[in-house]
């Protein structure tokens, strides 16, 4: 039974195919907490990408997050805002994204980045999967501001709705939900 709901999970991720925007509330769902002088460094703005999962997150020169691709299907979201995206096979997915935090400690020179989603629903054909999630990047920043090795640690919370199955909760323990180790890189544009 637990390998159809890891087969419906991963079929989500594959049938998402982009999204549009839509605003709820405030565009500043981000807090930004710097050590030392309070000012997030310059070299650090930008857009930076994961070598796996398809994350991407972008920092604005205040340290504030403007945007994320997130591994949950490849959804690029913004803070405060729904995200909506038409599936493959039919109907919809929805993301609302939850409070996100940056932390940056200058002496360290360690970011930790929390990117929540308070809740998300998709349909796949007849069946549903629906939840929230929350994801830890925690790690380190090359002196040349490049390169941010960081360790990501997930907290999901899944709910399958099928025919045989509804509201099946899907069991996590997070005692046994290793880290997963990423290289994000900073994307330097050439134009």
């Amino acid at each position: 039974m637990k390998k159809i709901f890891v087969l419906l999970i991963c079929g989500f991720f594959v049938f998402l195919p982009g999204g549009c925007q839509s605003s709820v509330g405030s565009k500043s769902g981000v807090e930004v907490i710097i050590d030392g002088d309070g000012r997030f460094p310059e070299i650090l703005a930008g857009r930076w990408k994961a070598d796996k999962g398809g994350w991407e997150i972008v920092f604005e020169p205040d340290g504030k997050i403007s945007s994320v691709v997130v591994s949950l299907g490849g959804v690029r979201m913004k803070p405060g805002q729904v995200t909506t995206t038409q599936m493959v096979l039919g109907g919809e997915g929805l993301f609302k994204p939850g409070k996100w935090t940056v932390q940056y400690s200058k002496e360290r020179r360690e970011l930790i980045v929390e990117i929540a989603i308070e809740h998300f629903r998709v349909e796949l054909g007849d069946n549903v999967v629906q939840g929230k999630t929350r994801d830890y990047f925690v790690g380190s920043v090359s002196a040349d501001g490049r390169l941010w090795w960081a360790d990501r640690y997930k907290f999901p919370e899944y709910v399958v709705d099928t025919k045989k199955h509804p509201n099946y909760k899907l069991p996590f323990d997070p005692n046994d939900s290793p880290r997963e180790s990423l290289v994000f890189q900073k994307v330097i544009n050439s134009q």
